[in-house]
């Protein structure tokens, strides 16, 4: 008896709850828990965290569970990480449903760093206005650069740790004509971005583009080895395969 876990928090995680729920399939859908509202779905939904890989593999044994689809933002490292030991020591079948990450293109003006750390140091000496479209999780870290003034752009309002900063309350899709006229109103002189990949957030990098601003872009975190899918089409597949195993099956 098939019962899937699916750990949530992208477009394409809700995208393919619907489709689980479509189907009928035994399914919960996880929430890490940070924001305030998240959207509602179609499945059975639990929010928090488990209490790392021993919180995880206790439920994952005591729901019974028999595939795991993590779909969880490409940042969310911790949590991957777990995920994959857990599903190892309790040899539950686990997939990643992982977006393809952005690619810089011709006009584009991007200094490419490892982490948040490395994304402060990138930024200038001399003031400046910086689109800081990273989330809620890592701000501070730029309180070490207060000579700026930050935009921020958020899901949910709540105190900033930052002395310069203005905040937008809005949640994504976004279109790169909007995009342009927030960089415009802002006076944005340059962009701090997660290379989450997918369309929901990619606006910002065209209105970047067309604005000739430079976007300091932070790369993925490195993952553990774990099996692949680049849609919800071959989640769904490999779910029709038990989890055994099928021509989706990719190296990272």
């Amino acid at each position: 008896m098939t019962r899937i876990l699916l750990l949530g928090g992208t477009t394409e995680a809700s995208a393919l709850a619907q489709r689980l729920a479509d189907t009928g399939a035994d399914a919960v859908f996880s929430y890490a828990g940070r924001t305030d509202a998240p959207l509602s779905q179609p499945l059975p939904t639990r929010i928090g965290g488990f209490g790392g890989v021993e919180g995880l593999t206790h439920y994952l044994r005591d729901q019974s569970i028999t595939h795991v689809v993590d779909a969880t933002h490409p940042f969310a490292a911790e949590m991957s990480g777990n995920t994959v030991q857990a599903c190892g020591l309790t040899h539950t079948a686990l997939i990643a449903l992982e977006r393809p990450a952005w690619q810089a293109q011709s006009g584009d003006n991007w200094t490419c760093v490892p982490d948040i750390a490395a994304a402060v140091d990138a930024l200038p000496d001399q003031p400046a206005r910086v689109f800081l479209a990273i989330g809620k999780q890592n701000l501070a870290a730029f309180a070490r650069r207060p000579q700026h003034h930050y935009l921020l752009r958020l899901v949910d309002a709540g105190p900033v740790p930052l002395p310069q900063a203005s905040t937008i309350i809005a949640r994504g899709p976004f279109d790169v004509a909007g995009d342009t006229a927030v960089m415009r109103d802002h006076a944005i002189t340059h962009i701090v971005a997660k290379n989450a990949g997918g369309a929901g957030a990619a606006a910002k990098l065209g209105a970047a583009r067309a604005l000739h601003l430079p976007v300091i872009m932070i790369d993925r975190p490195a993952l553990p080895p774990r099996q692949l899918a680049g849609s919800v089409d071959e989640v769904l597949a490999w779910l029709d395969h038990s989890g055994t195993g099928s021509d989706t099956e990719r190296g990272v």
